[in-house]
């Protein structure tokens, strides 16, 4: 059998992922150099609006505190000026003349000044995140800027409510843009399949995503009606919106650490080798992306494969190095039964609980979560046993054979195939017995 590739390093990405993020990020540097250069070149047009919306989105990046898991936008404040200033078209009732590359100049200088204190304590913005900001502020001002600059936005829309429905168009069509980015950006760092990560992007934008483009084109059009005093008076909507979706999202990460923690329940009484739920649980995470797994799937897959041998704590003998892959069909199914009772006592949704129970079925009756949790965690036991177990195996080479073998009635062979895929890019290394 022939090794998996090894990976260059750790965070190596391949070549064409590499320069896939160099284009992307070249494209932001230079879009934002020639709008700051275009800008001190020229002088700054409108500098009361310039400044008040810097303001806005300088303020919008220093109360960022870094992104909470499920997350997507840690700083909606400064997304939505961005966007506001971009679709910008008059202030208390007079033409704007700003135009494309000031917008970018204004959120660029902006962003950089509120990240400062950020960078100071080392937790400056993302890379990525700074080029999708620019990006896509890009997109929407190339969008709109040329027509109010050139008057057709006033003859061809003028404005009544055609102007309006534009407003509320154009940040829908700048959020899909940047979904697509995000996408894109993060394929090329993780080399997920692209689909699940696009339809992951745009389920998020329901949530906070869709409160940004709602306040940029509220500011747009509040700015145009009564000036820039709207600005502060549509903030205070976002900033609470934030506020009670971090709550969530805190909620969520305790939940998610309060199932970490009942998972290592099995280590600590010595009845799994150390590490065993967190290796499946990320093996499994990742091999359900590669199987176009996304949201709540992945979630549900990761919870059941941290907590898969909470079961034997229900034994009276613990299984020799609690690799459950090596007993008989018919005691790994009794052991699945006991898991995925105590699972359905701990209050976490039943279909963790059902993907629990069915790990140990003939994979033609298994849903794919559990086809998942069955072969990662059998991957691990094998390549993690002693050279004197039972099973045989004594290395991950040994035990990706060992589960091929076994695809014409144990595992699908879809779900080998992708961890195969997974290790070759530098997957997790089993830790050995004893």
């Amino acid at each position: 059998m022939t090794a998996p590739p090894a990976p260059a390093g750790p965070n190596a990405l391949p070549p064409r992922r590499s320069l896939t993020l160099l284009a992307v990020h070249g494209a932001a540097l230079a879009l934002g150099g020639l709008g700051l250069w275009s800008t001190l070149w020229r002088g700054i047009t409108e500098p009361r609006n310039a400044l008040a919306f810097g303001v806005l989105i300088a303020v919008g990046e220093l109360v960022r505190r870094g992104a909470l898991p499920g997350e997507r936008e840690p700083a909606p404040l400064g997304a939505a000026g961005a966007l506001a200033y971009a679709m910008l078209g008059q202030s208390a009732g007079r033409p704007v003349e700003h135009g494309v590359l000031q917008t970018v100049a204004v959120v660029v200088a902006a962003v950089l000044v509120g990240a400062v204190p950020h960078l100071a304590r080392g937790r400056g913005p993302v890379l990525d995140h700074v080029t999708r900001r620019v990006l896509t502020v890009a997109f929407a001002a190339v969008c709109f800027q040329p027509l109010v600059a050139s008057g057709e936005l006033g003859k061809r829309v003028g404005e009544g409510p055609y102007y309006a429905l534009l407003i509320l168009l154009l940040p829908i069509l700048t959020a899909l843009c940047d979904a697509v980015l995000a996408a894109l950006m993060l394929r090329a760092r993780t080399s997920h399949p692209y689909g699940p990560l696009l339809r992951d992007e745009l389920r998020a934008l329901i949530g906070i995503g869709s409160a940004v483009c709602a306040t940029g084109a509220v500011m747009a059009l509040g700015v145009a009606v009564a000036g820039l005093w709207a600005l502060p008076v549509f903030c205070v909507p976002l900033l609470l919106t934030q506020l009670s979706f971090r709550r969530y999202a805190a909620v969520r990460t305790t939940y998610g650490q309060t199932i970490a923690s009942l998972a290592r329940a099995t280590e600590i009484a010595g009845y799994t080798r150390h590490g065993h739920a967190r290796r499946v649980a990320e093996l499994s995470r990742a091999v359900g992306r590669e199987l176009g797994l996304s949201g709540a799937e992945l979630t549900v897959l990761e919870y059941a494969a941290l907590m898969h041998d909470i079961g034997q704590l229900s034994l009276v003998d613990p299984v020799p190095d609690g690799a459950t892959a090596l007993l008989p069909v018919t005691e790994q199914r009794r052991i699945a039964l006991l898991g995925g009772a105590v699972v359905r006592q701990t209050g976490v949704p039943s279909a963790v609980a059902v993907v629990v129970e069915r790990q140990a079925d003939p994979y033609r009756e298994q849903p794919l979560p559990a086809r998942i949790v069955r072969a990662v965690n059998a991957y691990d036991d094998l390549a993690g046993a002693g050279p004197g177990s039972p099973g045989g195996a004594t290395g991950p080479l040994s035990a990706l054979e060992r589960l091929r073998l076994g695809t014409g009635h144990d595992y699908q062979p879809e779900v080998v195939e992708s961890l195969a895929r997974v290790l070759s890019r530098g997957g997790l290394t089993p830790g050995r017995a004893g």
